[in-house]
């Protein structure tokens, strides 16, 4: 007979297990009492891991020992030569290169606060997140330093041109001394750690500041899930902790997914993260054989290419055992070509946020195959509830705004005070998500309160989308939706008025885009109309009237 929840729970949380659970004085709030308090901690913890190789990408192999030197000798030459001090920020932005890990471990270690930014912004929405953050020094690859050029911030180049005025990556690094310690820094758990910008509703993204405390919960929080299940089907928690965990990582690491999910989880535990120049499910086949990948994390998107890839079949994944996914919508039939294509794999659904350092909920297991339109049980840390419109929780079963409370929550809006007030309500993050929760407390997602769409796990604000539209002289009125799509979950989708006397081709409009907003933001899909686009007596335009009309749903 399997265990219960609450057994599985008691067993993993007791006294003395590396789950062990305690409160923060009398705030209500639990925390892995085991858990690194802040990023020098785990740093120094993953050192303990030496020789082992901690990062593939393509043909270099990195280990634990060589990142550990090379960050905290980065970090030197940022606080000697860059004159970082404990808050200034530094920015990141490049693609899933070695030296991110290391920019983004040198960065933390050195007390700053590390800003990740979204390498495939346009050179307007970087210079935007360098900007709002106030960046000290920026490190960036050659590609996004082209576009880094103007800010007028001092630039580190790794693998690519160093324009006039900046320095290359190994020039500053310099010598790697075998005996290199950290600089002299004091850091606390409440402590500014990071700045992951996430795109606002009313245009402008907001920086999402991250602690300390929340940096070194998520891997507790993400190694949780996965011994939750281990012990629910009954297995040694023990011989499943001490196997060596190999991560293909399929997501940028400038998202929360990537960063905390899989990195600072892969430096915590020892395992092995394996990086992509981008994704491609040909080459992750290949890198699964090669480097006996154990886990692969992503969005669903990538779970569904990888096994409709043609050359599926040709290759060893034997050492395959989980598929981790998250971050957008998981296509119904999933799970059951999982089941068919990689029959006694662990799947796994889970469920956060940036303004959640991540996971925050989890499905997986047996859980996953009972439930699989759920997004599973929150971590013994994380409370939820679900509220009405004034804020009063609502009982088992009934709609309402998701909440969520705990560790992993983070402080707030970088120089946001109102909207930090408007979301973080009495220690309560309010999701904007529409969600349920079942008598077994199992959490469902119902609908985005939020106007957005997520494609492929990217989150794409409908407003902004709209506003550069706007701009084309030819538009009169514009509203985006989202359009559902098998791979990537939701594409782009524009229903648009055009202006009186004017025509425009969908191939210019969308051309028209490109030097505004993302590429990954640009609508694949646009319908033009004639009539007015339906609105309220308000004037808010009915989407779910255009999406009836449009899609038929």
């Amino acid at each position: 007979m399997s265990p219960s929840h609450a057994q599985v729970v008691a067993q993993l949380t007791g006294p003395g297990q590396l789950f062990e659970i305690e409160e923060i004085g009398d705030t209500g709030i639990r925390t892995w009492k085991h858990a690194p308090t802040h990023f020098r901690a785990l740093l120094e913890m993953s050192r303990f891991h030496g020789e082992k190789v901690f990062l593939v990408y393509e043909d270099e192999h990195i280990t634990f020992e060589d990142h550990f030197r090379r960050a905290a000798t980065l970090a030197n030459r940022l606080v000697e030569e860059y004159g970082v001090r404990k808050g200034d920020r530094v920015g990141v932005a490049m693609r899933n290169y070695p030296e991110w890990v290391v920019s983004l471990s040198a960065a933390l270690a050195a007390g700053a606060i590390a800003v990740p930014l979204n390498a495939w912004w346009t050179e307007a929405e970087l210079a935007y997140g360098v900007r709002d953050s106030g960046a000290k020094v920026l490190i960036a690859d050659g590609e996004r330093a082209v576009r880094l050029a103007a800010t007028g911030v001092p630039l580190i180049v790794a693998r690519g041109e160093v324009p006039e005025g900046a320095r290359g990556f190994d020039d500053v690094l310099g010598e790697v001394a075998a005996d290199v310690t950290l600089p002299a820094v004091e850091l606390a758990p409440e402590d500014p750690a990071t700045i992951f910008y996430t795109s606002g509703t009313t245009g402008s993204p907001k920086g999402a500041l991250g602690s300390h405390r929340n940096l070194g919960q998520s891997p507790m929080t993400v190694a949780f899930g996965l011994m939750r299940a281990v012990a629910m089907a009954g297995k040694d928690v023990a011989a499943a902790a001490g196997t060596r965990r190999v991560t293909l990582l399929t997501v940028p690491l400038f998202h929360v997914t990537g960063c905390f999910s899989a990195l600072t989880t892969t430096m915590f535990a020892g395992g092995g993260l394996v990086l992509m120049y981008k994704w491609d499910p040909e080459q992750a086949l290949r890198l699964i054989e090669r480097e006996r990948v154990t886990a692969m994390i992503g969005v669903p998107t990538n779970a569904w290419q990888l096994m409709s890839h043609p050359d599926f079949g040709k290759y060893d994944l034997s050492s395959l055992t989980t598929l981790g996914y998250g971050g957008a919508p998981a296509p119904p039939k999933l799970l059951e070509r999982i089941t068919r294509n990689l029959p006694n794999r662990a799947p796994s659904n889970g469920y956060g946020m940036t303004e959640t350092t991540a996971l925050a909920i989890g499905n997986g297991g047996a859980d996953y195959h009972a439930k699989p339109d759920s997004i599973g049980l929150p971590s013994p840390v994380v409370d939820v509830r679900v509220v009405d419109p004034m804020g009063t929780e609502l009982p088992p079963g009934e709609v309402g705004e998701l909440c969520v409370r705990g560790p992993n929550v983070i402080l707030g809006y970088w120089n946001k005070p109102e909207a930090t007030a408007e979301t973080f309500v009495q220690g309560w993050l309010h999701t904007g998500d529409l969600a349920k929760i079942d008598e077994e407390g199992f959490v469902y997602i119902v609908d985005r309160a939020k106007d957005m769409v997520i494609r492929g796990g990217e989150n794409v604000y409908c407003a902004e989308v709209e506003a550069a539209l706007f701009e084309h002289p030819a538009v009169d009125d514009a509203a985006v939706i989202g359009v559902p799509h098998d791979e990537l979950g939701e594409e782009v989708g524009a229903v648009i008025r055009l202006a009186p006397g004017t025509t425009v081709a969908t191939e210019d409009l969308q051309s028209f885009l490109k030097d505004r907003i993302a590429k990954f933001k640009i609508p694949a899909h646009i319908w033009f109309r004639e009539g007015e686009l339906p609105r309220n007596p308000g004037g808010k335009i009915l989407k779910t009237h255009l999406r009836r009309e449009i899609l038929g749903a």
